[in-house]
């Protein structure tokens, strides 16, 4: 099993980590534990070390009894630097709960505690798992010291919603259960994506009229770069096919920038018959100009024609030529009426193995809302998933997109 090192800061929620290492163990995983020294005013280091019979290091100054191995390992002959031995033999290194404090140096590469040392030297794949009061996590400084983590390719597990710490507030903040923890850690050891190829389209065409105006829509490509980043996270290749996306790339992942639905459809030709999972998340333009001007239009008489003709049906068009094998999920932004009974047709009609339907009519999840609702529609039947940040969502639609595609292997 694996050698997890996991790091404990100040808060309330570090009683959890002590949960955590019970089943972690239980699990047959090895642990070792650095704490912060503001942790250890909520939790003694004495009760991790009863359960992992190793002890806990605080300082990056401290002598390791266990000159960085773990449970079971052979102790080296010689004294190692001791934060950078840990990390050397670690698989993963876990920090919950990962404070408001403890989150801003892991950003800025702050290191002036064990945890933070041994984070910053950390090679492996590195997780955070924020806890703290709801208006502490949703503070512009601390919302961008997440992202910038992100950014950097450090997974983070976004924190709960419930009943926080002080008496009577409720909001987003709270540690997962342990359970929930250990979870994540395995699919971040396994990546149960590992040995697919994921092609993911994200954001809007754009179809000129002239070289300054253009018909296009209003994705953002948000939800695609989501489910991107997860994919990569979980250890797929992935390619992105960008329609005029004005996000970073997701650490791992292969960009294609693309503009109109011309390019889109080029681009998945050529990008098709490599990959094993298409999740067709871009909104390409249903209608172009039938000629654009070479140079601007000036503004004269009374209005301005245009004639629109129809653009090609990429999905479809995918649809009729995958091989065995291959899993195609699409998209469908509704607005109101039968949305779901629309997705259904478009299932049938194109051939597909899964729609993901969302209502953009609501607000709240609409056009570059970090938020999302959906439903996901395939032969089986329909789920409803709740509104939720787009990365959640992202990880519920590659758990059914993996569903399906090893149902069609079998």
């Amino acid at each position: 099993m694996a050698k997890i090192l996991l790091g404990v800061s100040g808060g309330i929620a570090a009683y959890k980590a002590v949960e955590f290492v019970r089943l972690a163990t239980a699990a047959g995983h090895s642990l070792r534990v650095v704490m912060t020294a503001s942790s250890r005013r909520f939790i003694g280091a004495a009760t991790f070390e009863g359960i992992l019979g190793s002890p806990v290091l605080t300082s990056e100054f401290e002598k390791d009894a266990m000159r960085g191995t773990f449970p079971g390992e052979e102790l080296p002959e010689h004294e190692p630097i001791g934060h950078l031995a840990l990390v050397e033999s670690a698989d993963l290194f876990l920090v919950a709960p990962a404070s408001a404090n403890t989150l801003a140096k892991l950003a800025h590469g702050q290191a002036d505690s064990m945890l933070t040392t041994s984070f910053l030297a950390c090679a492996a794949p590195r997780l955070v798992a924020p806890a703290m009061n709801d208006r502490m996590f949703s503070d512009p400084a601390t919302t961008a010291n997440i992202e910038t983590l992100r950014q950097r390719g450090v997974v983070v597990i976004d924190p709960a919603t419930g009943a926080l710490a002080s008496k009577g507030e409720y909001g987003v903040g709270r540690l997962p259960d342990p359970a929930g923890l250990l979870e994540r850690v395995e699919v971040a050891l396994r990546g149960d994506l590992s040995g697919l190829r994921v092609l993911v389209t994200a954001g809007g065409t754009r179809e000129p009229i002239d070289p300054v105006r253009f018909i296009g829509n209003r994705s953002s490509g948000r939800m695609g770069f989501a489910i991107a980043e997860r994919a990569a996270e979980r250890g797929a290749e992935v390619s992105v096919i960008a329609a005029n996306v004005a996000l970073p790339t997701p650490p791992g992942v292969n960009r294609i920038e693309v503009e109109t639905t011309a390019d889109l459809a080029g681009a998945c030709a050529d990008a098709m018959p490599g990959c094993d999972l298409l999740l067709m998340a871009a909104a390409p333009a249903d209608f172009r100009p039938a000629s654009s001007s070479a140079e601007k239009l000036q503004r004269e008489g009374d209005g301005l024609e245009l004639e629109l003709v129809p653009t090609a049906d990429i999905l479809e068009s995918l649809s009729a030529s995958a091989r065995s094998g291959q899993t195609l999920v699409g998209f469908a932004a509704e607005h109101g009426g039968d949305g779901e009974g629309r997705a259904a047709l478009k299932l049938r009609r194109k051939g597909l193995d899964l729609i993901v339907m969302n209502d953009v009519s609501d607000c709240r999840i609409g056009f570059d809302s970090r938020e999302n609702a959906v439903t996901l529609v395939s032969e089986k039947g329909s789920s409803r998933l709740d509104r939720a940040d787009k990365r959640v969502i992202a990880d519920r639609i590659l758990d059914r997109s993996l569903e399906i595609h090893r149902e069609s292997g079998d």
